[in-house]
Order: structure tokens, then C-alpha cells, then sequence
């Protein structure tokens, strides 16, 4: 007990490889936006929605860092100590397709970069980059393109005990986590040669981990919400196989910014409607009943298929797509993120 104030005092990459648990400590910025290469896992996620006239779309870029563990103690430079991978969808709403690339690569020899001292991450022609205060998402894919700039309107949210989110019983199953929700988009987005200007709203996460999942945990179900009203939700289930919850969580801000943090028991994920997958003939809950100690919602995806296949990079296959969040009376209030992870297979990490 007596180490613990020392350690919140540390800087984050010197807490990196402990064999005790993730202690509290105060994420400093602009460096925490940056890269954590002693932590063996870490991610910058970024999904929104974008309107051009009477079209919509969701979108989401997503940059991995691997440590492999196997190469640290190699003097070669070719030795492939990090490993970088990228994720980027278009969910075309009114054409009801959706659209999907990956990337992987080492870092270094200027093929792939995440930097440590603030938000830039790049691989090969993909980035994402912090400018200004706004997160810039370059991705020329292959049947479609971003070039959105992510400007921030509120401050940074703090997840779990400010920064500090528990993800399992055991105390080393955390992330270091953090959200910018109510980002403002602007922007072009480009599907099968067709560029369109666009607006509307983005949420963007970034966590750090050395330990994530409980051995029991299948994968997860998780929402990142922006409300209509300048609210913001996250809400998260850890889920073994059999859909029983390990643990879960979330953080509700108001408008005002009145932060809630739910304890273990307080959030719920109910499924009401499943789709499945013709590629991968896994079960999803495209419809959701989310209680949480804000109000019960319902979680609608917008578009049932909106599986991602990342077998070529991460190896997973998973459910990440746009939904519409409406309150206990029916009504949209928001719009946001839904991710279901391990119903293909059980997610390794």
C-alpha cells in the first residue's frame, strides 16, 4: 500500500512489464495521446457519423500496437519489436453496404510510426494524427476514403477511476482509458470514387493495457454514444461464451458535465434482435436493451451487417458498426458505436 503514491507518480512507460496490478495514476496530456511501447497492447479508435445532404455514413479508423514480447531482447533493428495494424469502415447507409480495409506492419524504416510523445500514428499512407486539437484521419482505402479532421468541443473524459478502468476481478484485468467524445467532423469522405463533403459527430478512444481479459472472457459488447443534447455514454460488457457478464461498466457525462462512473452490476446488456452472419454463421445482437444508471436504452444497429473481417491483420472477425441510441420512451437521442467481440470466435489479445 505504501508504494502506491510513488507509482501514481511515475511516468506512464515506467509502469510498464509490473507484476502487480495497473495502479492509479494521472494521465498527462498531450504525451498520454501518444504511444505506451513498454505495455504489450494498446488503441486509438475513432467512429463516427457523417452526413452529406440526405446521405449518411458511419465510419471508424482504428490503430493497433502490438509489443511482441519474443523480440525486445534482439540488438537487430529488423527484429519486429512492435507491430502496427489499422482498421477503417464506411457504413453507406442508403445504399446499406459497408465497406472495409486493414493494414499491418513493424515500426520503423518509415514504413509504420506510432510516436510516444503525442498523437501520431501513420502506416505506410494511412494516419492519424493529432493537429490543433483535432484528430486528423487520412485512410485512402480501397474501395472508399477519409480525410476528416476530428476537432475536440468538450475535455478530455477520464474513464473508470480517473483514467483507470477495471475490466475484469482481478486488478491487473484494466486499461489506462480515455474518450473524446462530441468531436466535430469535417471533412471528405469518398465511396467508389465519389467524394462528398461531410459534418456530424465523433467519438474517439485510446487505451493501454498489459493485462485485458479475464480468462473466462469470450470477448465484449461495448457502446460509445454521442447524445443529441452534448451528452456522452460509454457503457461495456465482458462476456464469456455463454453470455454471461464477467464484468462491466461505463461513464455517463451530461451536458453540463456532471461525470457518473457505474459500479460492477449497475449496467446491463439484454439482447432483443440477432443477425447472422452468412460469412462467418455467427450470432450477433444487432438490437440491444442497455440499462445504465443514466436511463435504459435501447442500442439499434443501423445496418445488421456491419461485420468486419480482420483475419489479414489482428485475426479476429467482429461486429463494429453505426446505431441509433433511443431512451426509455422510444425516442433517438443520440447516435454512436456499437462493438461485439468473440461471437465468431473467442478473442485472443
Amino acid at each position: 500500500m505504501r508504494r502506491r503514491p510513488l507509482l501514481a507518480a511515475l511516468p506512464l512507460l515506467a509502469l510498464a512489464r509490473h507484476a502487480f496490478a495497473l495502479p492509479a495514476r494521472r494521465l498527462a496530456f498531450p504525451a498520454d495521446h501518444g504511444a505506451h511501447p513498454g505495455f504489450r497492447t494498446e488503441w486509438w479508435y475513432v467512429t463516427g457519423f457523417a452526413q452529406a445532404g440526405e446521405r449518411s455514413f458511419g465510419f471508424q479508423v482504428t490503430f493497433f500496437r502490438s509489443r511482441v514480447e519474443g523480440t525486445q531482447q534482439m540488438q537487430s533493428k529488423f527484429a519486429a519489436k512492435q507491430l502496427l495494424f489499422a482498421h477503417a469502415a464506411v457504413t453507406d447507409v442508403q445504399s446499406g453496404r459497408l465497406l472495409h480495409d486493414q493494414r499491418i506492419a513493424r515500426t520503423g524504416f518509415g514504413i509504420a510510426e506510432a510516436a510516444p510523445d503525442d498523437g501520431r500514428l501513420r502506416l505506410r499512407d494511412w494516419s492519424l494524427a493529432r493537429e490543433a486539437g483535432a484528430w486528423h484521419a487520412v485512410v485512402p482505402a480501397g474501395d472508399f476514403a477519409l480525410d476528416l479532421r476530428c476537432a475536440q468541443t468538450q475535455p478530455v473524459l477520464l474513464q473508470g477511476d480517473q483514467g483507470l478502468s477495471r475490466k475484469g476481478p482481478q486488478p491487473d484485468q484494466a486499461s489506462y482509458y480515455y474518450s473524446e467524445p462530441q468531436l466535430a467532423v469535417s471533412g471528405r469522405l469518398t465511396v467508389q470514387g465519389r467524394a462528398f463533403e461531410v459534418t456530424g459527430r465523433a467519438w474517439m478512444d485510446h487505451e493501454i493495457s498489459d493485462e485485458y481479459l479475464h480468462p473466462e472472457a469470450a470477448g465484449w459488447d461495448w457502446i460509445g454514444m454521442n447524445l443529441d443534447d452534448g451528452s456522452a455514454l460509454m457503457s461495456f460488457r465482458i462476456r464469456r461464451k455463454d453470455g454471461s457478464t464477467v464484468w462491466d461498466g461505463g461513464t455517463f457525462r451530461s451536458a453540463r458535465g456532471e461525470r457518473y462512473v457505474a459500479s460492477p452490476g449497475e449496467t446491463e446488456f439484454r439482447p432483443q434482435r440477432r443477425w447472422t452472419s452468412p460469412l462467418s454463421n455467427a450470432s450477433y445482437p444487432v438490437e440491444w436493451l442497455v440499462r445504465t444508471p443514466a436511463d435504459i436504452y435501447t442500442v439499434r444497429a443501423v445496418l445488421d451487417n456491419q461485420e468486419l473481417d480482420s483475419r489479414a491483420s489482428t485475426g479476429a472477425i467482429y461486429w463494429e458498426g453505426l446505431s441509433e441510441l433511443l431512451d426509455s420512451n422510444g425516442k433517438r437521442v443520440g447516435r454512436g458505436y456499437l462493438e461485439m467481440t468473440g461471437y465468431a470466435a473467442k478473442l485472443r489479445m
